[in-house]
């Protein structure tokens, strides 16, 4: 079972990578572990990825508030006319640290002094760029259609942005900042936003979520509904950098749309629970990597939120009163197939990792996925589909005995 505050309460419950890792390790000849672990995290340049090694002051942070961290190094080859580009990279997740009958402003407080002392290990590890997890500033309520729980909206300059520029100041950081968003100047209209700041404390802009699911207790169109921002590419100062958020990691053309609009490293903040989507979760992000030639870093949340009213979601369970557990497992994709293990599916974690952006060009020359994509085929299919009478290009069996076009 889950705490409200993401211990792990069971016993031998699965661990995530890390756990896994060294049961292999411990029950394997050497060879076959470094063959297994080739298949499971892919090598970069060849070579399984290297650690960190992280200052004092930041791993003092992780012990005396209780987070894990870990960190390692995406490398490219060397070029002769470009010098590496490395930009450090993190990611937090985090579980909730009050009941949901506390009051809203009580909940959103202890938020952000759980984050903090992780934002201030982020600055201490010189982390350039940092992404926080889907509608971090607040529980991730949105299963129980009840509207109280707008309340946590806010103005993409509101309080959560207002606490982020300061150690976005203070740590020349750009954070990516997923909140759930008040529209003042569009009727208070409620989005699903993530607010892109600068490392000087600006704005830089924002990113609305493209696909709303409908599935489970994913009652998440009671709230918000489908964004309307397209697939922008924010130039930071230490490279351009997209959102991809939550349910469009199921997307392939959204993954792709920002790459076309020539992101080099894309967050996809999510809030998602093992009986849903676990399995799914290790593969589509670095698929995407892979067939986008870009850098992800895929951000879940941690722990089982129970909510004070049970509901139901029409699809024949009893009624019950939380989500499932969010299982983290936080983790990075490089575009040469390579990705880091992952963060635990229990305890609240920051993952840092060096990305050089050099090899997103270098994966392109080798595998000219651009060259060879097609889209002027695809774009002609998906503008006949769109006709009311698109006809599936269906070739049937003469044998069959059926019409020929059906």
């Amino acid at each position: 079972m889950e705490g409200e505050n993401g211990e792990n309460k069971a016993e031998g419950s699965i661990q995530g990578y890390e756990s896994l890792h060294r049961l292999l390790e411990s029950n394997l000849k050497p060879e076959l572990f470094k063959e297994v672990n080739r298949i499971i995290l892919g090598l970069n340049c060849g070579s399984p990825l290297e650690r960190i090694t992280l200052p004092e002051n930041a791993t003092s942070l992780s012990s005396k508030f209780n987070f894990d961290i870990q960190a390692f190094s995406f490398k490219a080859d060397k070029e002769m006319l470009r010098e590496p580009r490395v930009v450090r990279v993190g990611l937090i997740q985090n579980s909730i640290s009050l009941p949901k009958t506390a009051h809203y402003a009580d909940q959103k407080k202890a938020i952000m002094d759980k984050i903090k002392p992780m934002i201030d290990a982020a600055g201490a590890s010189g982390v350039n760029i940092l992404c926080l997890q889907e509608a971090w500033m607040m529980p991730f309520a949105f299963c129980t259609r009840e509207k109280k729980w707008c309340e946590f909206a806010e103005p993409v300059d509101g309080e959560s942005t207002q606490f982020l520029q300061d150690l976005s100041r203070k740590y020349n950081m750009v954070i990516v900042s997923p909140i759930l968003e008040r529209d003042l100047k569009h009727g208070e209209t409620i989005w699903n936003t993530a607010v892109v700041i600068g490392n000087h404390g600006n704005i830089i802009g924002i990113h609305r979520k493209n696909h709303i699911p409908r599935v489970g207790d994913f009652n998440e169109s009671t709230y918000y509904m489908e964004g309307n921002t397209g697939h922008p590419v924010f130039e930071t100062a230490y490279g351009k950098i997209a959102i991809n958020i939550c349910y469009g990691r199921h997307h392939p053309l959204n993954w792709m749309a920002f790459g076309l609009n020539g992101a080099e490293i894309v967050f996809n903040p999510s809030a998602t629970v093992g009986e849903l989507s676990e399995p799914m979760w290790p593969i589509e992000a670095r698929n995407a990597a892979i067939a986008n030639s870009y850098y992800v870093g895929s951000i879940n949340r941690v722990g089982t939120e129970t909510f004070p009213n049970p509901f139901t979601s029409g699809d024949g369970k009893p009624a019950h009163m939380d989500f499932g557990h969010f299982y983290g497992s936080s983790h990075f994709s490089g575009p040469d197939s390579s990705c880091t293990p992952s963060l635990s599916r229990y305890r609240d974690g920051l993952l840092i990792s060096d990305l050089d952006l050099n090899l997103c060009r270098q994966i392109k020359d080798k595998w000219a996925f651009r060259m060879t994509a097609r889209y002027e085929m695809y774009a002609d299919l998906l503008k006949r589909y769109l006709e009311s009478g698109f006809e599936p290009q269906v070739i049937v069996d003469p044998a069959l005995g059926k019409p020929e076009h059906r």
